[in-house]
């Protein structure tokens, strides 16, 4: 009688496999949002929200003044802001890349401060400290000069750090080969290597300066005119005197006209820059 080989049959896997327990997690997840989203719509007083927050009466009292005023206060207080941060943020990024010691320690002095200190007490210290040390100096360009100076000395902290990376990253041979050619130090890292870099951190300044528009909204503790609003201050004000919080959502709207185009550049920026690096 001849032998027979059976072939043992394998035992069956008991359970979901892990692709679909990642499709029922994904379920749960979609059906808890839209569950928190059908419980907030029923239980709201939608009326009351839109007695407080709605009332186009006096959103339309606010045209064209929040646009012309507030949206273009704010703006430039970002953009002066954002170029006097990112001038000294560059000094004292090679500062921190310098070969001399004592460079090298005030330029780590300033990023660990500046870094660590609340926006709100910078203002503070550029409206209240300065004058008092300094009686009778006068900051060049007023409120204007004042915000772009408090916002430049928040950002160049952190675009420092950023812009020491972006040097850092392009490789060294960049630099020997610029050598070689005959430029000098200086020139080789202004010609050659700083456009390099920025093209590798533009991103993340992009990204700054969006932080920069929502901290320009600080200037109320400077004490600003009428003519000298941005949009925050322009939203509580209207709200202080028509005892309802539609300016501030108008105003919180403005904000959105230009911080998510801005975000759409940075997450465009950042897809390319990762297609380059493939």
């Amino acid at each position: 009688m001849a032998d027979t080989d059976e072939t043992p049959l394998r035992p069956r896997r008991k359970g979901l496999t892990r692709r679909q327990k990642r499709s029922v997690s994904r379920g749960i997840q979609y059906a808890v949002f839209v569950a928190a989203v059908i419980a907030f719509g029923v239980t709201a007083d939608w009326g009351r929200l839109q007695n407080q927050f709605a009332q186009v009466e006096i959103a339309e009292r606010m045209f064209p003044e929040v646009i012309t005023l507030a949206l273009k206060n704010t703006v430039l207080y970002t953009v002066t802001g954002f170029g006097v941060g990112l001038a000294l943020g560059m000094l004292i990024a090679l500062m921190r890349l310098s070969s001399v010691g004592p460079y090298r320690w005030l330029a780590g002095i300033y990023i660990e401060i500046f870094r660590g200190l609340p926006a709100l007490l910078i203002f503070i210290f550029i409206g209240v400290a300065v004058p008092l040390a300094f009686p009778g100096t006068e900051i060049i360009g007023g409120t204007y000069g004042k915000v772009a100076l408090a916002l430049g000395l928040v950002a160049a902290a952190y675009m420092a750090e950023t812009i020491r990376a972006g040097i850092q990253a392009v490789p060294k041979g960049q630099m020997e080969a610029a050598r070689s050619l005959g430029f000098s130090p200086g020139r080789a890292m202004v010609s050659i290597i700083i456009p390099q870099a920025f093209r590798i951190i533009l991103p993340p300044l992009t990204n700054e300066l969006v932080l920069l528009f929502k901290d320009s909204s600080l200037v109320l503790f400077l004490g600003v005119t009428l003519e000298e609003r941005e949009l925050s201050k322009y939203g509580r004000d209207l709200a202080s005197q028509t005892a309802n919080s539609t300016p501030i959502l108008v105003a919180g709207l403005c904000y959105l006209l230009i911080t998510i185009p801005l975000g759409f550049v940075v997450r465009r920026m950042e897809a390319k820059a990762q297609e380059a690096v493939r």
